[in-house]
């Protein structure tokens, strides 16, 4: 099922540029407007620039980390006045900003449109929400924190027990945890089986294992380019390692090499 009732694989593609701003920020320039996913910094000043351009912004932020929500993002309509803020709802909660400060504060299932894009708040097996966007006839994917997170602590025969987490000092049943990654991706195929665009973490810290989430993605939804993020302690080469599973499956990748480095997105 399609977000606006518009047949993505007919509706006209036109011209997208998809910029790697930091860690798990990206801005998406289309035609008619620029889109800006969980902002936290911006070592090559990517932002300002956009800034500058005339077309609608619109700011989204997919949970209350710090490295996916940045207040900062509150300054820019100082520079910009056609902007609009769309913001995970426990962002809110966690009382990171004030409700008048964003346009829209979304949980899973919700959604919100005007006469360019149409947004569904999807599900997160972590904090927040990940985002469906449909602008253009095409269909964008940004994963948030949405992973396979303790997939490292899965054995070949799936018999797992619980495992001392240290990154997070806390002790977890890896399978029961995949199976809540999992039942994510069995609800977003509810509102969409495809996406032109898919950002998904490919951590490397998470250690062995940590393309499993990435990999089950993809062998779950029609994707025309996966672009790695969440990556940045690991380093750029970490998340190439996906590069030769995505193309098998008929996957493009972005081999990401630097700060503000940008493509055009093709499907």
């Amino acid at each position: 099922m399609l977000l606006c009732n518009m047949d993505g694989n007919n509706a006209k593609k036109e011209f997208m540029k998809l910029t790697y701003i930091f860690h798990s920020g990206f801005a998406l320039e289309t035609q008619r407007c620029i889109l800006i996913f969980d902002y936290w910094m911006d070592p090559a000043r990517v932002v300002p620039n956009l800034l500058e351009s005339p077309k609608p912004m619109y700011v989204f932020s997919s949970h209350f980390h710090e490295d996916h929500f940045n207040r900062d993002i509150f300054s820019w309509k100082l520079k910009k006045t056609n902007i609009s803020f769309i913001l995970s709802k426990d962002i809110l909660k966690h009382r990171r900003a004030k409700k008048e400060e964003a346009d829209a504060w979304l949980a899973k299932g919700a959604t919100w449109q005007d006469s360019l894009i149409h947004v569904c708040a999807a599900g997160s097996n972590d904090s927040g929400v990940s985002w469906i966007v449909e602008t253009e006839g095409r269909i964008i994917f940004h994963a948030g924190d949405l992973n396979n997170w303790y997939a490292r602590f899965l054995n070949e025969s799936g018999q797992n027990k619980q495992a001392y987490s240290p990154e997070f000092g806390i002790r977890i049943d890896p399978e029961k945890e995949e199976k809540r990654y999992l039942g994510e991706l069995k609800d977003i195929r509810k509102i969409t089986s495809r996406f032109d665009v898919a950002m998904f973490p490919v951590d490397g810290r998470i250690g062995n294992g940590y393309t499993r989430g990435a990999r089950q993605f993809i062998e779950q939804f029609q994707v025309g380019c996966l672009v790695p993020m969440h990556f940045v302690a690991s380093g750029f080469e970490s998340a190439w390692r996906m590069k030769d599973f995505a193309n098998a499956q008929g996957v493009q990748f972005w081999c990401i090499k630097e700060n503000g480095e940008s493509r055009e997105v093709f499907q």
